[in-house]
């Protein structure tokens, strides 16, 4: 047998063990900046695109509101006469009036009418066909929206549209659809919500698949109905994803423009003009961008205010799991 001669570790020196540390350090240091440089290059093209096309345009507005400028000459200084005089203008202050009914009545009816076909979707059927209802319903929203108040308005005509042809055969007199206040404000929501509603329809379909089964097989051993299940089980841990369809509704209800402007021109009268119509017309046929930036501010103010109020509400209806 042969001795192995153990020979002990000899401890190295501090300033070997410092200067290891340090280029470890080092090393570390670098990597981490170089994750930083390489996260802020891929965000740069985003950040740039939000402080051009948004951050920029709405502090140019708030600017612009102060002034009274017709692109011809140069802007004049008005402080807050351009809110004094919009604020008295009954055109503006019935188009706030408008939209915000439009808002009430298309959200509301958008969230309904989705909620109704996710439930009814999600049901018992053939895989296939469940993708086929998710594509039909999701179409309309990839078209385009003054194509779709096109081909509505010949829909909705009163002499020969299909829609009072159908009613007709039903024995319910012709409807003048374009041609009173509550009809034209009656086919502007309809034709919306038509192609709206798919996107809260796709939302709403993600949230009920997230919803766990063994909850719904629960109730239903303890003896609850369909309509019990959905009302005490599906809405409450639905909650989130209504809050952010609901959220996205009033935003986009309240710059509703393309359907009012080619249904109706905002008639008759200004039974369907809007806010987004009355800044179109200021700006572009009036040329009196300085209101018409006012009136945004305001539409600008809305939309925030109402957002901040959904969530405020929110802690009390929302439930997360």
């Amino acid at each position: 047998m042969t001795n192995t001669e153990i020979r002990p570790v000899r401890p190295q020196p501090a300033r070997i063990r410092k200067t290891r540390k340090a280029s470890e350090s080092m090393a570390t240091t670098a990597r981490t900046r170089g994750a930083r440089l390489l996260a802020l290059l891929f965000l740069a093209p985003t950040v740039v695109g939000i402080v051009v096309f948004t951050v920029v345009p709405i502090v140019g507005s708030v600017v612009l509101s102060f002034f009274q400028w017709d692109v011809i000459g140069d802007p004049q200084w008005a402080g807050v006469a351009n809110y004094r005089e919009i604020l008295t203008d009954s055109t503006v202050l019935v188009s706030f009036r408008n939209t915000l009914v439009f808002m009430v009545l298309a959200v509301a009816l958008q969230l309904l009418i989705a909620l109704v076909l996710a439930i009814t979707v999600n049901g018992r059927m053939p895989k296939w066909l469940r993708s086929v209802f998710r594509s039909a319903f999701f179409f309309p929203l990839v078209l385009s929206a003054a194509s779709i108040s096109v081909v509505m308005k010949y829909l909705f005509n009163q002499d020969f549209g299909p829609v009072n042809w159908l009613l007709g055969t039903v024995g319910i007199p012709s409807v003048p659809w374009l041609t009173s206040e509550k009809g034209a404000m009656a086919a502007v929501v309809l034709a919306y919500v038509w192609q709206q509603f798919g996107f809260s329809f796709l939302l709403f379909v993600g949230g009920l698949n997230n919803i766990p089964k063994e909850v719904h097989e629960a109730a239903s051993l303890d003896g609850a109905s369909g309509l019990r299940k959905h009302l005490a089980i599906t809405l409450p841990l639905l909650s989130p994803t209504l809050l952010v369809a609901s959220v996205v509704g009033i935003i986009n209800a309240l710059q509703v423009f393309e359907q009012p402007y080619v249904f109706t021109a905002g008639g008759p009268g200004d039974s369907t003009r809007t806010v987004v119509m009355v800044i179109y017309e200021t700006a572009f046929e009036q040329l009196r961008f300085g209101e018409a930036s006012a009136v945004g501010v305001l539409l600008f103010a809305l939309i925030m205010a109402v957002t901040a109020l959904q969530f405020r509400l929110s802690r009390r209806y929302v439930h997360y799991q």
